[in-house]
């Protein structure tokens, strides 16, 4: 398996790759975040949010565990944390299989849901500002993708 790497010296640079990724994007696409705390992962959600032209206001559903939003796709922003045995009632494959776009942050937690083709994209404190991105496709759709967003 192939992995992808990009570096950003800020927030704004990490929020404008997944803008950039979003433009790839297409429905029912899955990206797995995962990554050390406070590194971006909604700033990189934000950002992805962006690129689909949503106009609300994304931000961290962990107490909510999803948040939909209306865009270019719909996204599906989860946030898996504090989820324990319970996802198999939440119905996330309803959300996997669906027309929008979806990102779970903390995905590693549900692992076991997650469809065996998706993107996995880990974000890491290089120093206090920047930030080591890597991309990790699992299946063909997603090898073509990272392809593209680096080509």
């Amino acid at each position: 398996m192939n992995q992808y790497e990009m570096n950003t010296a800020n927030p704004e640079e990490t929020s404008q790759f997944a803008e950039k990724i979003a433009g790839f994007l297409q429905p029912g696409d899955l990206i797995a975040l995962e990554g050390d705390l406070g590194a971006g992962k909604t700033t990189f959600t934000k950002g992805l949010a962006r690129g689909l032209e949503i106009k609300k206001t994304v931000n961290s559903p962990t107490f909510t565990i999803i948040k939909e939003y209306k865009g270019r796709l719909p996204l599906y922003h989860m946030d898996v944390y504090r989820v324990a045995d319970s996802y198999e009632d939440l119905g996330f494959d309803e959300y996997f299989e669906g027309d929008g776009v979806t990102v779970v942050e903390w995905a590693h937690l549900i692992g076991e849901q997650l469809p065996g083709e998706h993107l996995a994209i880990f974000l890491y404190h290089e120093d206090e500002e920047k930030r080591k991105i890597v991309l990790m496709p699992k299946g063909k759709r997603y090898e073509q993708l990272c392809k593209e967003i680096f080509s």
